[in-house]
């Protein structure tokens, strides 16, 4: 999950999927070189986060919980 440090709604998905024992990995796009182009590449030029990218290559832009455990 691609995130920043000050994103309410990346906030509120890494606490539901940590409540629901799914595991992920957070990378903050503000600290980690190059990660910023790659949220911009599946979000149309836009840094927008929280991004997902599950494990099959595909993306979501602030999915819900709903939304990562069907695609999961």
């Amino acid at each position: 999950m691609f995130s920043t440090g000050w994103c309410g709604y990346c906030a509120r998905l890494k606490q539901q999927l940590t409540k629901d024992g799914i595991a992920f990995t957070e990378v903050n796009i503000e600290e980690v070189p190059g990660t910023a182009e790659i949220v911009e590449s599946v979000n149309d030029g836009n840094q927008t986060v929280p991004t997902v990218i599950f494990p099959d290559g595909s993306s979501a832009t602030n999915p819900s919980l709903a939304e990562v455990k069907a695609r999961l």
